[in-house]
């Protein structure tokens, strides 16, 4: 039985997701979830996920919301091997790092320099959150000198979490990455690795970026 998904494909958590079902074979029943819309906040899906945010997946009655989390629960049950979270103590180690970095650092970041535009009306950048996020791009660009991929020398769902977070980036700031040619290299190489990259996360990125466009036209003409 196909895993129901939770989603919206602009959301990079979501598509993070969405590569990793579809890099290990799994089906997924798609479900539009729009927060903007208050979907989240039904009773049925507050049952599901008491926390009410996206993604959440129902595999079977088994619920589990928090996109890293998902993404190392399919491939524990559903991956063929374990190239993309792999057993090895420190291997592992080294991909819940970057993980946590992408929850709490890089993607974390790049929300507190555009998300105040975007859903709370501020009419500025915040130019202190755009050093910090800055700080974050530069953190990627050393630990993809260590490594060809963010955390060893293959891909992982660290990389498929960190690729969903950066080309957000990129589709809301085509300069972003300008001074960072290790995060561009390495972006190239996960898109051609990735399974269906156009379906699973480019179109949804591109569709944050045309949203984050509109909003940040408004400062520019202000």
């Amino acid at each position: 039985m196909p895993i129901d998904l939770y989603y919206l494909e602009a959301s990079a958590p979501c598509r993070s997701v969405m590569m990793t079902a579809k890099m290990v074979g799994v089906e997924l029943n798609l479900k539009k979830t729009d927060v903007m819309a208050g979907d989240n906040m039904k009773p049925e899906y507050i049952k599901m996920n008491p926390q009410h945010n996206i993604p959440t997946i129902d595999d079977d009655g088994f619920y589990l919301n928090e996109s890293r989390a998902i993404c190392a629960y399919l491939v524990n049950k559903y991956g063929k091997d374990d190239t993309l979270y792999p057993k090895d103590p420190k291997v592992r180690a080294l991909v819940d790092q970057r993980l946590y970095f992408d929850m709490g650092v890089f993607y974390h970041r790049f929300g507190l320099v555009y998300y105040p535009v975007m859903l709370k009306g501020a009419t500025k950048i915040d130019e202190s959150a755009m050093k910090d996020l800055e700080g974050a791009l530069d953190f990627l660009e050393t630990f993809l000198g260590q490594n060809k991929y963010a955390a060893c020398d293959h891909l992982t769902i660290a990389d498929l979490s960190l690729v969903a977070s950066a080309s957000t980036f990129l589709a809301t700031n085509k300069t972003i990455f300008d001074k960072h040619p290790k995060i561009q290299s390495w972006l190239e190489t996960c898109k051609a690795e990735i399974t269906d990259y156009e379906e699973t996360n480019n179109r949804g990125a591109e569709a944050f970026g045309q949203w984050a466009g509109a909003a940040l036209s408004k400062l520019e003409s202000a």
